[in-house]
């Protein structure tokens, strides 16, 4: 954010600003989904729906599990959010209790530790590097358990920073250890629909009493619609329900009628993820030309996580220097990895393509 705070105040100046720095899609959510919207405004009263989402709207997000993964979800487990932060705040609420101890990778999304202190949980983070794909594994959970005990695990696939996608038989055997251990597992699946080879697995799979938190946010390019939804395990339904109406009421009802539509918008949505890939690909191409040739995985997401220690050692001086020299503005890992962050920075190519093929020959130039 403060990336963008000073990226826009150079716009304000009549600068050109090419924006890699939000993990934001920089196109509209599906036209079905927009023409829904609009419909229902046209029908007058935008009102309260029941606290976990309309039955329309939860019976589609179980046919989409049907659809995408072969699996058999029972509607009533479906919980709508307003985005997948809500459904961090009621999981972190429904599974923990103050003092306990969760963990999660580092690199990772900054917000998950934040809101585990805000509940008083402890957060342990766990390093995760090269050997593992930059991706926790059942050994770094077990290791870290027989310390002190965990509570929980917090796993992301494909992952943000790193866009690392964990592989089936690793996701098996995180959800093994962590039913064996009596760990409950979170997975963040936000990003799924978005990789750029093997699709991405659903803890659902290894796990049914995992609880999985997604959003329309990403691959349906719905951010700011704040809107998402868990899926909860079998027997909780009523804690998360009244966790709901105590915090939230509902999720907007003009949200979920947009997002039903959008579940059924497929080829506009996969036009958009080829996009996507043809952004990664240039820039996997073009920046190794430029010496910033060391990437994590980037399997999924619209992310690039890169080591910039060739050229610095301090990734948030570096990222101001590419923002106000040459126009681009990419986000310090510092957030991400409070450890090694300093020496690496992430882009997201969720952008147009003339923006993304702009910013490689900027900094093509630029690190000459």
């Amino acid at each position: 954010m403060d990336v963008l705070s000073a990226a826009r105040r150079l716009e304000g100046e009549g600068r050109s600003v090419i924006h890699m720095e939000i993990g934001e899609p920089s196109f509209p959510a599906p036209k079905a989904a927009r023409e829904a919207a609009a419909q229902a405004l046209k029908g007058g009263l935008i009102g309260y729906t029941e606290a976990l989402g309309r039955p329309s709207l939860r019976n589609r997000i179980a046919r989409h599990y049907r659809d995408a993964y072969g699996l058999d979800i029972a509607p009533e487990r479906i919980a709508v959010t307003i985005g997948s932060s809500a459904g961090f705040l009621l999981a972190f609420l429904a599974l923990f209790n103050p003092g306990e101890r969760v963990a999660i990778s580092a690199p990772g999304y900054p917000p998950y530790k934040t809101m585990l202190t805000a509940f008083g949980l402890e957060t342990v983070e766990i390093e995760t590097g090269p050997d593992t794909r930059w991706a926790l594994d059942a050994a770094a959970i077990e290791a870290a358990h027989a310390k002190a005990k965990l509570a929980g695990v917090l796993v992301m696939s494909p992952a943000n920073p790193s866009g690392t996608v964990i592989a089936p038989e690793a996701l098996a055997e995180i959800a093994e250890t962590c039913a064996r251990l009596g760990i409950r597992l979170i997975s963040d699946e936000i990003y799924h629909g978005l990789t750029y080879g093997a699709a991405a697995e659903t803890a659902l799979r290894f796990d049914d009493n995992a609880v999985i938190v997604n959003s329309f946010s990403k691959y349906w390019c719905m951010t700011g619609w704040r809107i998402g939804w868990l899926v909860v395990p079998d027997g909780m339904e009523r804690t998360f329900e009244r966790l709901a109406q105590n915090l939230f009421i509902s999720a907007p009802l003009l949200s979920q009628i947009a997002a039903e539509a959008a579940l059924d918008a497929k080829e506009e949505l996969e036009d958009i993820r080829a996009i996507y890939a043809r952004n990664r690909a240039l820039l996997l191409d073009v920046l190794p030309k430029s010496g910033m040739d060391s990437f994590l995985p980037a399997d999924g997401a619209f992310y690039l996580y890169a080591d910039v220690a060739r050229f610095t050692n301090d990734s948030v001086a570096f990222a101001k220097a590419l923002l106000e020299e040459a126009g681009v503005a990419a986000t310090p890992g510092n957030d991400f990895d409070r450890a090694r962050g300093h020496r690496y920075l992430r882009f997201s190519f969720a952008g147009a393509e003339a923006e993304i093929a702009e910013a490689a020959q900027r900094m093509k130039k630029w690190l000459r």
